[in-house]
Formats: structure tokens, C-alpha cells, sequence
């Protein structure tokens, strides 16, 4: 599965993942699954054709990566693999990055992040004009419902609050916990 939302110039692309590490660290030699959120730019081509043809949209390069996984042999909803990458150098992820909160708790984690991009891009090397404010505030909200989605395919765990056109936008709300 692989989802992509996009905005002006960035966008979300959400994905599942099942793998085996070619070079894992001591005690992750199983393979793992899970989930992939990027924030990515993309780009708006001009029309090829008439002004009825489809316009081309190109998704660029990913700015910031989050993997949330788990050892595929172990039990479900232990994230004891989830790490982000807060540096991603063209399509290249930096070295794993594990936050204990982020292992104990995805979502609110991501909520933290996502509530602030600017200092997400900054932390990443991404120069903060890179996409704009809209962009930042609609990709934040966007990127929780499509992850909370994802573990929660029914929506019976997700609320989602606000209006896209308010000043706040979407605020997804995580209700129980991930099952």
C-alpha cells in the first residue's frame, strides 16, 4: 500500500513495509514490518497538452522520514524497531535515530513533531521556505490521520476535529490504543 497527499510544494507519502535489514544492528537480524511516513516535496509540471489534459506531479525527494516497525516474529505493538531519520540526503536516510517516546508511543510522538515543521525541517538541515506555511500545517495534520489509518483501517480510533479551512486545520485524535 502506498499512499501519497500533496499540498503545494510538500505532501505526505504513507506506505507499508516488510523487511529484512541488510546490515542490522546486534539484536535486529529478523526481519521487520511496519509502517513508512516521509514528508516530501513535490512538484506541479506544466500541462502537456490542452488545458483538459491531466497535469504531471512529480513526487520529489524526501525532507524527513519516520519508520514505525517492529520485529515481524514478535508480538504486535511492541515498535521495538521504530526509529526516524532526521537527516535524508537526496533519497538517502541518515542513521537510525531511536527516541524512547517515539517507541512507546508513535502517535503523540508524531503529533509533537508534526505540531511544529519548522523546527522539523530545521533539525533536518531543510531550509524552512523550502514549503510553505500551508503546506506545513496541512501535511502535520494529514500525516496523523493517514499514520493512526493505517493501524486503525475501521477509523473506530480516530477522531478527527477541526475544519481544513479553520485557522487550526485537522487535529487527528487518537482514542484507544493501537491494536
Amino acid at each position: 500500500m502506498l499512499y501519497a497527499f500533496a499540498f503545494e510544494r510538500a505532501g505526505v507519502v504513507v506506505s507499508d513495509l516488510y523487511f529484512l535489514n541488510p546490515h542490522p544492528l546486534d539484536g535486529q537480524e529478523t526481519p521487520e514490518r511496519g509502517v513508512r511516513l516521509e514528508l516530501r516535496g513535490f512538484e506541479s509540471g506544466e500541462l502537456p497538452g490542452s488545458i483538459y489534459s491531466a497535469r504531471p506531479i512529480t513526487i520529489g525527494r524526501p525532507l524527513w522520514r519516520v519508520d514505525l516497525l517492529q520485529d515481524a516474529n514478535g508480538a504486535p505493538n511492541t515498535f521495538d524497531r521504530t526509529h526516524h531519520h532526521p537527516n535524508v540526503v537526496g533519497c538517502e536516510p541518515g542513521s537510525r535515530t531511536f527516541v524512547e517516546e517515539l517507541s512507546d508511543d508513535p502517535l503523540p510522538w508524531l503529533a509533537d513533531e508534526f505540531t511544529n515543521i519548522t523546527d522539523l525541517l530545521k533539525e533536518a538541515g531543510i531550509a524552512p521556505d523550502e514549503i510553505s506555511a500551508a503546506d506545513a500545517a496541512h501535511a502535520g495534520q494529514l500525516a496523523l490521520v493517514q499514520v493512526a489509518s493505517v493501524f486503525d483501517p475501521a477509523g473506530t480510533n480516530i477522531r478527527v476535529t477541526g475544519s481544513p479551512c479553520s485557522t487550526g486545520g485537522h487535529r487527528a485524535v487518537w482514542s484507544a490504543g493501537v491494536s
